[in-house]
């Protein structure tokens, strides 16, 4: 039997392009290699596409860039000539591909970008579509969606822009319709907590909107809420959905931001999270409510937060980490799911996708 050939995309021209790199050693170190062909695909931090054909432990260091035998490549958007338009030395050639692999964190790659290329291209690609990817990129858009579908969320504004001409005014608005401090101040488009801050008072607010618009033209501020941060795994397609047993975070910083996430593993990560088996239940519940409502399919990991008497959700991730210290894969893990037969169920899930529409 054929070998499913598939081009696994990772770095990235994103503030979460290490990440990626790391992500992208894991899953490629993981894909059966008796039912799959992988082509990699790596994108520079500036935009470039390069067909790479060298070891995969020189990704995850950023040597992969200086192989000689990198050449440029992108996903043909002709969906009559599927697959990777490979431009070497000796000219140009389509190398087929089945199916796209995007392990691609933040803006350029899990917002809707590269899942709309792949649309184009008549490509399957596994995870989230270009609408559900471009909806859960968007914080400000997702609390639209969640309000809607009545799952909680924490109390916000989002502001554009142009409310930098006037700080103070913003500030004045923000706190009436918040009710106080602390918040938190988030890029409404920025993945992996990247450009978040906790602001304490009015001088930190405004810093905190500073720092968030150099990552975007949006900015969503939020209400603090104190419980438990517990995420929770989703895997599969339409209503047909998995929920893991949801895991606990323990920051190792005042919030779980990028670098307790990825630079500095000292974060505790508790499988299964420290709540009740009704607030276990509920909250699977809820994550698979969330998932559905924002159209999600393939995989997602649903973060919360558990209070003492709610539970609340804080974001959906449509490519969560999967580094060896990511808790997706665990959470998978710990429901009997491997890391190899996660990879084949998600590639699956797309390939059924794709053939259903």
């Amino acid at each position: 039997m054929a070998k499913i050939k598939i081009a696994v995309l990772f770095g990235g021209a994103s503030s979460e392009h290490e990440v990626s790199l790391v992500s992208a050693y894991s899953v490629l170190n993981n894909i059966p290699q008796d039912k799959y062909e992988v082509t990699c695909i790596g994108i520079t931090k500036k935009g470039h596409w390069m067909y790479y054909p060298g070891e995969y432990e020189h990704i995850k260091t950023g040597e992969w860039e200086n192989d000689p035998d990198c050449c440029t490549a992108v996903i043909s958007p002709d969906s009559l000539n599927k697959g990777i338009i490979v431009m070497g030395s000796d000219g140009a050639y389509i190398r087929r591909v089945d199916a796209v692999f995007p392990v691609l964190h933040g803006v350029n790659g899990e917002d809707g970008t590269v899942q709309g290329l792949c649309a184009l291209a008549g490509l399957p690609c596994v995870g989230c579509d270009m609408t559900s990817s471009a909806v859960c990129m968007d914080k400000s858009i997702t609390h639209t969606i969640l309000d809607t579908a009545g799952i909680k969320t924490a109390k916000y504004v989002c502001i554009q822009r142009d409310v930098l001409g006037d700080i103070e005014k913003a500030c004045d608005d923000i706190e009436s319709r918040l009710g106080g401090y602390p918040m938190f101040v988030k890029p409404a488009c920025a993945g992996s907590s990247v450009g978040v801050s906790r602001a304490a008072d009015r001088e930190a607010l405004r810093a905190g909107i500073k720092v968030a618009f150099a990552h975007g033209n949006k900015v969503v501020i939020e209400t603090e809420i104190i419980g438990k941060e517990v995420e929770c795994a989703v895997l599969g397609n339409g209503t047909d959905l998995i929920a893991s047993i949801p895991g606990q975070i323990t920051p190792a910083e005042e919030f779980y931001d990028y670098d307790a996430k990825y630079k500095l593993g000292t974060s505790v990560l508790d499988i299964p999270a420290k709540i009740t088996p009704e607030e276990t239940e509920k909250l699977r519940a809820i994550a698979k409510q969330a998932f559905h409502a924002v159209g999600g399919s393939g995989f997602a990991r649903v973060d919360f937060f558990v209070t003492k008497d709610d539970i609340i959700l804080n974001e959906i991730n449509t490519i969560p980490g999967f580094t060896p210290i990511s808790m997706y894969p665990k959470l998978m893990d710990n429901i009997g799911i491997p890391y190899p037969e996660l990879l084949d169920r998600l590639i699956q899930l797309a390939l059924e996708r794709y053939s259903e529409g």
